[in-house]
């Protein structure tokens, strides 16, 4: 085949640096945008808080949205350069489109991703509270910490640390003993019976529980713990020691024959060893709190639904004037030219913020209108809705509305939840309508509440009373909800208490 060059023309979106840069505050998080506007406001000093800006107002979903012609045109006088820079800059269009397919964003992944070369993360001079004052210790921490406290012999406090190390997040230790004795130096001369000392002594640390080597073991040291006058404590040492694999499999008959007790002794014997932790460990949780910052304030007033953005979740900008009146014209200077881009910069700054503000409230507008009735009803009355719902809906591209929705998060009357929540597939009724998936699942947590301890639904009577109300669901679907709840089966929900 012969090689030759040939000519062809053809249509293209350019990814701009200014649209990229829409784009990612799209897409970022509260406590990102944050952090991003805090890194534009340390780079650009054309860049300013604005402590006397007015909060917008809320916007009602059942009511036309107002003509933002004129607000655009206040936030525009509001970051207007003097007239001096009107000859040179770039004109701004009044709408920044932030909507975009999947390919045209991957195509463009490799381009920088702001206008200026800024940090994502936090810079090393920053100094960060929370991070500095927050525990971050964890179990091996907590452990080493009493083992200082501990009189020991040298030998002994080498075990020990030796022990600790084996220790999981949960509490047990998962090395054998055998192993840690042949790891440490054959000329100290240690014997397994003194490692097996020094972990008896280790066990008596807190959490209760640590340092056991099963669950057997962990509840039994729990048990050891308790006040010896406590009245079910004898009955429930010998159930653990002896019986544990019928509790295991909540054979509750044998257990009353084995103990040779009565339904409502073994009844209290049971609610105290559920009171027990099996996995100690947790209680050491070396992660600092996160914390969810809402993105949209939803309130109903006088019967109407309203919609807002968070005033509280970034500061309000504005042009510095003083540096932007320094803008001279005709004057090709280093400083000049610096002002310039720097004030050019600063309005597709505010011009991005302000797209992605006006994108998030017109996609929250439209969730909530879908989904009053879960507001008003709760999870039951969830309705099955998709991207392309919303897609279509507010004339955008499902990749835009996925950007929206992920890690952003609605502030209702009935809890915070992420926009992607309210998202969900749907099931056919029996009449010909759907269901959503949301309120199907949250259905079967209802029936299961209200099923009775002794005799467990299984997943099979579930989807049949699920279809007695006009819902067509297959068993495995069930199962499958239950478990994605975090819900165990019947034969393990079955219970005397």
């Amino acid at each position: 085949m012969k090689a030759s060059l040939q000519l062809k023309m053809g249509q293209q979106l350019t990814m701009t640096p200014q649209l990229q840069q829409a784009i990612r505050l799209l897409q970022l998080s509260t406590l990102d945008l944050q952090q991003e506007i805090q890194t534009a406001l340390d780079s650009n000093p054309l860049l300013d808080v604005d402590e006397e800006f007015d909060n917008e107002p809320s916007q009602d979903i059942n009511s036309q949205r107002e003509d933002t012609s004129e607000t655009k045109s206040n936030d525009d006088n509001q970051s207007d350069e003097p007239t001096a820079a009107d000859d040179w800059s770039e004109n701004i269009p009044d709408e920044l489109s932030t909507d975009s397919e999947w390919d045209d964003t991957w195509q463009a992944s490799a381009a920088p991703t702001s206008m200026t070369e800024s940090h994502s993360g936090s810079s090393g001079d920053d100094f960060d509270m929370d991070s500095r004052n927050g525990s971050t210790d964890d179990l091996q921490d907590h452990l080493l910490w009493q083992l200082n406290l501990t009189p020991m012999s040298d030998n002994d406090h080498l075990i020990a640390i030796n022990i600790i190390e084996g220790v999981d997040d949960d509490g047990y230790l998962k090395v054998e003993l055998q192993e840690i004795v042949d790891s440490l130096d054959p000329e100290l001369d240690i014997e397994l019976d003194e490692v097996e000392a020094v972990l008896h002594l280790l066990q008596q640390f807190e959490p209760s529980g640590v340092c056991a080597r099963n669950l057997q073991e962990c509840l039994s040291l729990q048990l050891r713990q308790l006040p010896q006058e406590t009245p079910w404590l004898p009955l429930a040492q010998t159930l653990i020691d002896e019986h544990i694999e019928l509790l295991g499999s909540k054979d509750y008959a044998a257990l009353m024959r084995k103990l040779k007790v009565k339904e409502d002794e073994l009844k209290v014997v049971i609610r105290g060893i559920q009171e027990l932790n099996p996995r100690p460990g947790s209680q050491i949780d070396p992660q600092t709190s996160e914390y969810v910052i809402p993105d949209v304030m939803v309130r109903k007033i006088k019967g109407e639904w309203r919609v807002e953005l968070n005033p509280e979740i970034a500061p309000k900008l504005r042009i510095n004037e003083h540096y932007a009146s320094m803008v001279k014209r005709a004057d090709s200077s280093a400083d000049n030219n610096f002002i310039k881009d720097h004030l050019q910069e600063a309005r597709w700054f505010l011009k991005s913020l302000q797209s992605r503000n006006e994108t998030l409230l017109k996609v929250a507008m439209k969730i909530v209108e879908y989904q009053q009735d879960f507001l008003e009803q709760g999870d039951e009355a969830m309705k099955p809705l998709v991207l392309h719902d919303i897609a279509e809906a507010v004339g955008m591209h499902e990749s835009t509305i996925s950007r929206v929705t992920t890690q952003k998060y609605m502030h209702t009357p009935a809890g915070i939840y992420e926009l992607k929540y309210f998202f969900s597939s749907h099931v056919s009724t029996t009449s010909g309508g759907e269901c959503s998936s949301t309120a199907i699942r949250a259905m079967i947590k209802k029936l299961i509440a209200a099923e009775s301890a002794k005799k467990p639904l299984s997943d099979s009577k579930i989807a049949t009373m699920l279809e007695e109300e006009g819902i067509k669901v297959a068993r495995r679907t069930v199962a499958k909800y239950r478990e994605a709840m975090h819900i165990p089966p019947s034969n393990e929900r079955k219970r005397l208490v």
